[in-house]
């Protein structure tokens, strides 16, 4: 009964609660460790799969200023692409939001949602609150514009 927009907000927001709960395996049994956007990817779609059917990993979009360039995820249903980024010492704010902006460009026409979700893992952010509120003011009429940190 929830709309996609409260089920993508309730997976991002606990997204950091999810990667820690399963380091701790029954027995010390191998698990998957979040250690790079690859492995964000990986447990998002996971996640996300279980409430959309048509999860598109990786959709390629038309190139932007020269570049080409690929969503992490599109959910055609809901006209809606999903790019993450895991922030790392030389991914902070400036260059999540540099890129962020970019993605937003490139893909503010092909979709009615540009989800961006950030997983902040070592606490590399600054001041999250602000980065949000800067990307999403840059959908204004183009696109929406919705932005996750996890943790904040």
């Amino acid at each position: 009964s929830e709309s996609i927009d409260e089920i993508l907000e309730n997976i991002c927001t606990n997204f950091h609660r999810c990667a820690r709960s399963i380091l701790n395996r029954h027995e010390g049994r191998k698990t998957i460790e979040i250690s790079d956007e690859y492995d964000v990817q990986d447990l998002l779609q996971g996640i996300i799969r279980l409430f959309v059917d048509d999860v598109r990993p990786e959709d390629y979009v038309p190139s932007y200023a020269g570049g080409n360039s690929r969503t992490d995820f599109h959910l055609p249903k809901y006209e809606m692409y999903i790019e993450t980024k895991m922030t790392r010492d030389g991914l902070r704010d400036k260059e999540v939001g540099e890129q962020l902006a970019i993605d937003i460009a490139r893909y503010g026409d092909k979709c009615r949602t540009l989800v961006c979700f950030i997983y902040d893992k070592g606490s590399f952010l600054s001041n999250p609150y602000g980065l949000i509120s800067d990307l999403e003011a840059l959908g204004a009429d183009r696109v929406h514009v919705k932005v996750y940190i996890s943790p904040i």
